[in-house]
């Protein structure tokens, strides 16, 4: 199958030939404004589907907003009658179309376009009114709020509001991609006459502000915002997706003693928090016990006993474990519990606590094992 994507070096194209790809399909036909323009002659002649992409969103003059939402489409279905190819063609509008301005007035006759066209020769025509998109690879400072937003706040650059409560309606890349592919298998969402991405999202500018920014004060703090719902986890993967490449990482507080060291490295509101600690060998962590608190042990590096007691008893557990069996140890409440490097190498150890650590309520209690 032969498939032609138009516009294929913007957002939705470069992300759609990947996905292409990932799917199997290797016969793509890539055509953008750097292409040499006979190539659109012969592309519409081999092309079985038709993904048209290109288009115009921030013209430096108004009349250029028909030449690249209007002309490009009537140079396509015009080749594709010479060509008498009736391949389906898949055109992404705008939710602007239905708007009476320039980029609507000239989204929306590039629709009825694909629609007389259809209706003349009887090739399938899919017409999707996209709102907002956000994910990767979208660039910032151009048409997508949530690019800017990410990629301002990822640099420490201010992002202007001019009404928090304004509302947009947002579809997520990938969301987008597998609509798509379902479309080109003859599977498409139809929303009346035009086709929809099912799944999209309602949120206030100030609400999808302020989420970014907790995804940055993330790397400082180390609270992780909740990724519950699917939007979350789109926007936090599309906030990576916009750091400074010199900036992937960042630096965890390293608190050392005679023991060795500890280091927090991520918390959450609702999972508690994630730590890692080195341990020396024939040094003890612990001897302590929890009212409510529960924690996990999985030592990654070296030899170590885990020993318990249960507050009131004499009784005392062991649990051998080592860094090339990973095991992890549950430490339950009422028992006070301790760490020993019992090896020649320094112990590795991360530790799971169900609550992040409040030192004015610690519910942790000194007791020797």
């Amino acid at each position: 199958m032969k498939i032609l994507v138009t516009g294929s070096q913007g957002f939705v194209g470069r992300n759609l030939v990947a996905e292409l790809k990932n799917k199997g399909y290797e016969d793509i036909l890539e055509f953008n404004r750097d292409s040499d323009q006979t190539l659109l002659n012969e592309y519409t002649k081999q092309c079985d589907f038709i993904f048209h992409l290109a288009g115009v969103n921030r013209p430096k003059e108004e009349n250029e907003f028909m030449e690249g939402n209007f002309g490009l489409t009537s140079t396509l279905l015009e080749l594709l009658k010479k060509n008498n190819n009736k391949a389906p063609v898949l055109l992404t509008s705008s939710i602007q179309a239905a708007n009476d301005n320039p980029y609507g007035n000239s989204k929306r006759a590039g629709e009825d376009l694909l629609f007389e066209y259809s209706n003349t020769t009887g090739a399938k025509a899919l017409v999707y009114r996209l709102p907002n998109l956000f994910g990767k690879w979208s660039k910032p400072n151009y048409n997508s709020v949530v690019a800017t937003f990410c990629h301002n706040i990822a640099r420490g650059i201010d992002i202007q509001i001019n009404d928090p409560k304004s509302e947009v309606t947002l579809s997520y890349i990938d969301d987008v991609l597998a609509e798509f592919i379902r479309a080109l298998k003859g599977e498409e969402t139809k929303d009346g006459e035009f086709c929809k991405v099912p799944i999209s999202y309602k949120i206030t500018v100030g609400e999808l502000a302020e989420k970014i920014y907790s995804f940055k004060r993330n790397r400082e703090t180390l609270v992780m915002p909740s990724l519950q719902s699917k939007f979350d986890k789109a926007l936090y993967g599309t906030f990576l997706s916009y750091l400074p490449e010199d900036k992937f990482s960042y630096n965890l507080k390293k608190n050392v003693d005679n023991r060795g060291w500890l280091a927090e490295f991520i918390k959450s509101e609702s999972m508690g928090q994630i730590f890692i600690s080195k341990t020396k060998p024939g040094i003890t962590r612990g001897n302590h016990w929890h009212h409510t608190k529960v924690e996990k042990f999985l030592v990654i590096q070296g030899e170590a006993v885990i020993k318990f007691r249960k507050i009131g008893t004499d009784e005392v557990l062991e649990y051998k474990v080592n860094g090339e069996v990973p095991e992890v140890v549950d430490i339950p409440v009422g028992y006070t519990h301790s760490i020993t490097n019992t090896g020649q190498d320094e112990v590795i150890t991360l530790f799971w606590a169900c609550e992040i650590f409040d030192p004015e309520k610690p519910d942790t209690y000194y007791l020797e094992v």
